[in-house]
């Protein structure tokens, strides 16, 4: 199952209720509330303000978008991000994995990442959370097989990671990545851009995105296809672009009965 759904900070700008609602009608039933602006670690009001909207509109909470850095410095943060994550109902909390692109990092800083994310995972298993990498570059997870190393020296059932398109790459590479990762990947931040990070409509590279969600389909547990970015930043946009993201999801799951 792929679940359509929205990132919060897709709508950084709007209060938690409205998101909530624009997510509702265009379609979608999945949101990741952001920690930058929606829903602050530690913010327990906004925690039960972004509860509340979901439940007026039907939506279900995949996950919390933190940015916590997977650093010694920031290990002490996670248990509150853990405990907001479950303020909001949500399964999973994304994480960052590090500060530095797996070809310059220091070996000592790949390991402080890796102990790091240890921690956070236990911290989160404690909770019933599950927790995944941000696929980004500039961190750890800026290539798919950094990724999959990076997935194995943690060692732990409850980290997986998300992907995207990485910036600039051929279709191909792009899907020859996503399928190494597949057994781990739990959620996809959906966006076109090209070239570069221009911001384009989501049909602008359909033939990559219905090749992904071809790959997705067959897995036997759910993942949560993400609206992260629509053209210009525009909330107008939104009831488009889920409309075509439900149209490529249609094209590769089976009807219901």
């Amino acid at each position: 199952m792929i679940r359509p759904g929205l990132c919060s900070v897709t709508l950084r700008r709007l209060d938690v209720d409205e998101v909530a609602r624009r997510a509702a009608l265009a379609g979608l039933t999945v949101l990741e509330w952001g920690a930058d602006v929606h829903v602050r670690p530690g913010d327990e009001r906004a925690a039960d303000r972004a509860l509340d909207a979901m439940a007026r509109h039907g939506l279900t909470c995949g996950s919390y978008g933190s940015y916590f850095r997977a650093t010694p410095a920031e290990t002490g943060q996670f248990t509150r991000i853990a405990a907001g994550a479950v303020r909001l109902g949500a399964a999973r909390v994304r994480v960052w994995a590090g500060k530095a692109g797996s070809a310059a990092v220091a070996p000592d800083e790949r390991r402080h990442v890796v102990t790091a994310l240890r921690e956070a995972a236990d911290i989160a298993a404690g909770h019933g959370l599950d927790v995944a990498l941000e696929f980004h570059g500039g961190t750890l997870t800026d290539t798919a097989a950094s990724t999959a190393r990076l997935l194995d020296e943690v060692g732990r059932a409850n980290l997986g990671t998300y992907w995207q398109p990485p910036q600039d790459l051929p279709d191909e590479q792009a899907l020859a990545g996503l399928s190494r990762l597949l057994e781990h990947v739990r959620a996809v931040h959906v966006f076109s851009w090209w070239p570069g990070n221009e911001r384009q409509p989501l049909t602008a590279r359909t033939a990559l995105w219905a090749q992904v969600f071809a790959l997705l389909a067959p897995l036997a547990r759910p993942v949560d296809a993400l609206l992260e970015f629509v053209p210009g930043n525009d909330p107008e946009t939104l009831t488009t672009e889920a409309q075509s993201l439900r149209q490529l999801l249609a094209a590769v799951l089976p009807a219901s009965p």
